[in-house]
């Protein structure tokens, strides 16, 4: 859900919920506002200066969304905005428009909006349909590289819709080192689609949840990634079937925004929801009814359910019943329509992971291994450069197994200036033949000259200049 296609209202009290109870949250697609990165310390009766258009806050809420959001327009992706991800995710397509791309209606582009996306207001923003570094899997695993470059904490996550063969293109992210994969059924993101849309594309959660997770068993991969499941999900039932099928995490969409005031009216592309939900007119934001305690009440609830459930079933955690389809049994209903579907492809058992869930959601992230930037950062003239902004001027070797190199460099940067706040001066030059994604991500203060070659991808979400 990104900030543009809901109001900034509705976005963060969404952001500050999840923060509260320990989920995450997605930025969706359109960056953020820094002013969101830090916790609230000016909280007085509910309201804080910083945040003066949300209510119901509490001093030590942070609106910052854990999930930072990569989708084909990269509007507003900035190595900044990188930096402060506690994960990052490549959205390749959303459940309820597979293939299609998005757009951003021009009335819906605010001066708020267009500063976070770097255009202009009442310009029309669109997402081409793919993303144009990613046409093969080698494409995939090297954008999953260049964001383990520039934040090497933070976890990559790879947004996916369920659709037959989803199973070969889960194996294929894995392969290419995401630490967790996203299977979004024909429920997800309705609110941005067309009607045809909603009504006929996309395929369900539970289809492509069972094809990914037996692939991955049968390939032994499994324990590599998470597996993260999305689309229409309203109680803990769904959560208790999707980790029966085998999801370790559960996304919920649509009922978030229930939750915090959507009334559902279905016209989020005109800019006129009644409530704000789903609007940047200030006065139509004004009527805003959400507070965050609403919100985490509702997941509460929620969790409750599940652990009811659970006690009812005989076991102690949810860890205990991932991938049990052996728990599961369709129901026999008479309907004409329905009466020859077999379920028994969503109850064949493939196998268990190795690992328990809880193993396998806070094994560290996959590592990049030893990188050219580490060298470059060890270097004393450089650390001191970037410590106290200063001028330095470095030459350095390299070769074509040198990939995003200066990605790691611009992140440090980011990470303690900021964008544009860095006011030294980092002259290096390389000499020899570049990897894929040469100077990627680089901010205002680094000049990056090469002498020699360079393969693809060079300059990679450039933010400053490059020779």
């Amino acid at each position: 859900m990104s900030l543009g296609a809901i109001s900034r209202e509705t976005h963060e009290a969404i952001a500050i919920a999840m923060n509260r109870i320990g989920g995450k949250s997605n930025s969706g697609e359109g960056g953020e506002d820094p002013i969101r990165w830090s916790p609230l310390t000016d909280v007085v009766d509910g309201y804080s200066s910083t945040l003066p258009h949300l209510k119901g806050l509490q001093n030590g809420d942070t609106a910052t969304s854990a999930i930072k959001q990569v989708a084909s327009g990269r509007f507003g992706v900035t190595p900044t905005f990188l930096v402060n991800a506690e994960q990052i995710e490549i959205k390749i397509a959303q459940g309820a428009k597979p293939g299609e791309g998005g757009q951003l209606p021009g009335k819906k582009v605010s001066a708020y909006i267009a500063r976070l996306r770097n255009s202009k207001p009442g310009v029309p923003l669109i997402s081409p349909p793919p993303h144009h570094d990613i046409y093969s899997i080698e494409d995939l695993a090297q954008l999953i590289f260049d964001l383990h470059q520039i934040n090497p904490k933070a976890k990559v996550s790879v947004k996916l819709v369920a659709e037959a063969g989803i199973g070969t293109v889960a194996s294929g992210v894995s392969k290419a080192n995401a630490d967790v994969i996203q299977i979004s059924g024909h429920d997800g993101g309705t609110g941005a689609s067309p009607i045809s849309s909603i009504k006929h594309a996309g395929g369900p959660w539970e289809l492509g949840l069972t094809e990914t997770h037996q692939t991955l068993i049968q390939n032994g991969l499994r324990e590599r990634v998470v597996l993260r499941v999305d689309g229409g999900f309203r109680s803990g039932l769904d959560v208790l079937l999707a980790a029966a099928m085998g999801a370790d995490e559960y996304g919920f969409g649509s009922v978030a925004m229930i939750a915090t005031g959507c009334v559902m009216a279905r016209i989020c592309h005109t800019n006129n929801c009644p409530v704000g939900v789903a609007s940047q007119r200030e006065e139509l934001r004004a009527r805003f009814p959400g507070v965050p305690g609403d919100l985490v009440n509702y997941f509460l609830f929620v969790a409750e359910e599940v652990r009811a459930t659970l006690a009812q079933l005989g076991y102690e955690k949810l860890d205990d019943i991932i991938g049990r389809t052996d728990l599961l049994k369709p129901k026999h209903i008479s309907l004409v329509k329905t009466q020859h579907i077999d379920l028994a492809y969503l109850l064949m058992n493939a196998g268990l992971p190795k690992w328990s869930s809880s193993q396998i959601r806070s094994q560290d992230v996959h590592s990049n291994g030893p990188v050219l930037d580490e060298t470059i950062l060890a270097d004393p003239e450089v650390s001191d450069a970037i410590e106290n902004e200063k001028e330095v001027s470095k030459t350095y070797p390299i070769y074509n197994v040198d990939r995003a190199v200066c990605g790691r460099v611009a992140g440090v940067i980011a990470k303690k200036y900021g964008d544009t706040g860095f006011a030294g001066q980092l002259n290096i030059t390389f000499t020899g033949s570049a990897g894929q994604s040469f100077g990627c991500f680089l901010t205002p203060g680094m000049n990056v000259r090469l002498v020699g070659e360079a393969n693809d991808y060079v300059g990679k979400v450039l933010n400053a200049q490059l020779d």
